[in-house]
């Protein structure tokens, strides 16, 4: 067993760990999507494609920040898209949520942890693009991707452990920092 696993943002500022149970019934992905590449050249990290996005998905509750907490802001590249967490310190992209925290669920960056090995090995693709014209993207996993996101929701739910997360205020339920919803031309230039 991994243990807890120690995360934090480039600069240090930001920094906390995922528990033993988050590793442990987490899911380790790899995205291509265009908006994952998107948040990257909005934070201004180095393009990544053609390589992809490595995530963590996890429950929200399993995510403890133990310091620079003040340091969380959030995007939103569409009005309906997920929120985009970030590191405001020093622009490191940290996580994805969606909009609401009863809907529990969070796609850390991998690159946030020290022993990428400790998170397991890579159990899904999603968004792989096709070397077809015309053709859709595919996912690979997409099964064990979807289990994973349903079975930690109705656990969190069921517990209470929803309102456990550091992405939301407990109280109110809004986010924790009012995200920030990207213009459409910063948008469309984001999207090579």
């Amino acid at each position: 067993m991994a243990g807890p696993q120690a995360f934090a943002c480039t600069c240090g500022a930001l920094r906390g760990e995922v528990s033993e149970a988050g590793i442990k019934t987490g899911l380790r992905l790899v995205c291509h999507c265009a908006d994952c590449r998107a948040n990257e050249l909005y934070h201004g990290q180095p393009d990544p494609a053609p390589d992809p996005v490595e995530l963590f998905q996890l429950a929200p509750d399993s995510i403890t920040i133990s310091h620079g907490a003040e340091h969380l802001r959030a995007i939103r590249l569409g009005p309906r898209g997920p929120l985009r967490w970030y590191a405001a310190c020093c622009g490191t992209p940290f996580a994805n949520t969606l909009a609401r925290p009863g809907l529990p669920f969070a796609g850390m960056r991998a690159d946030l942890f020290q022993d990428k090995t400790a998170l397991g090995k890579i159990r899904a693709r999603a968004f792989i693009p096709s070397t077809v014209p015309g053709k859709p993207p595919r996912t690979k996993g997409g099964g064990a991707m979807a289990w994973g996101i349903l079975s930690r929701m109705i656990a969190s739910r069921l517990s209470g452990r929803w309102k456990e997360t550091p992405f939301f205020d407990a109280v109110t339920g809004r986010p924790v920092a009012e995200p920030e919803l990207i213009s459409k031309s910063r948008r469309a230039a984001l999207y090579p």
